[in-house]
C-alpha cells in the first residue's frame, strides 16, 4: 500500500511541478515577448504552488526527510531516541488531524457552501483548498505508518 501511495504522489508532484513551470514560462513569454500578459497564469501559478507545497510536505514527511531540528535527538541516549521519535510521529499526526484534516475540511466546506470563486479563473476556491485535507490524510497516514515501522524495527532488533 505504501509503495502505491508513494509512487502516485511522486507522479502527481512531477505533473504539478511540470505544469507550474509551463504556466510560469507562458506568463513570462506573454508578458515580455507578446506584451500582453495573461491574467489567469498568475493566479494558476499561485494555486499550483499551494498544491505542490502541501503535497510535497506530505511526501517528504513520509520519507522522514522533512526539515527538522534534531539537536535533542542527537543528545539523548539511544534507548530514548525511539520514544522521542514516536512522540514526534504522534505530534505530527495530531497536527495533521486537527489543522489539515478538520480545519482544512471545514475551509473546503465553507468555500463550496458560500460559492467563493477566484477572480481570474472563476474556479471555486473549495477545489484549491481541497489539498489541505488531502495532504492531512497523507501526512497522518505516513505518521502512523512510520510509527509502526519504527516499532516493528525495534521489536525485531530486541529479539
Amino acid at each position: 500500500m505504501r509503495k502505491i501511495i508513494d509512487k502516485s504522489l511522486e507522479s502527481l508532484l512531477i505533473f504539478l511541478m511540470a505544469f507550474l513551470v509551463l504556466d510560469v514560462l507562458w506568463q513570462v513569454m506573454s508578458r515580455y515577448i507578446l506584451a500582453s500578459p495573461s491574467s489567469v497564469t498568475d493566479e494558476l501559478a499561485g494555486f499550483l504552488l499551494i498544491w505542490v507545497g502541501l503535497l510535497g510536505a506530505a511526501y517528504v514527511s513520509g520519507c522522514n526527510q522533512h526539515l527538522a531540528i534534531d539537536l535533542l535527538m542527537q543528545n539523548i541516549r539511544p534507548e530514548r531516541q525511539q520514544k522521542l521519535q514516536l512522540f514526534i510521529f504522534f505530534i505530527v499526526f495530531i497536527f495533521a488531524l486537527t489543522v489539515l484534516i478538520i480545519g482544512g475540511g471545514w475551509l473546503v466546506y465553507t468555500r463550496f457552501y458560500l460559492n467563493v470563486t477566484s477572480a481570474s479563473l472563476q474556479l471555486n476556491m473549495g477545489y484549491v483548498y481541497l489539498v489541505l485535507p488531502i495532504s492531512g490524510l497523507l501526512t497522518a497516514y505516513y505518521a502512523i505508518d512510520n510509527a509502526i515501522r519504527l516499532f516493528r524495527s525495534s521489536t525485531n532488533s530486541t529479539m
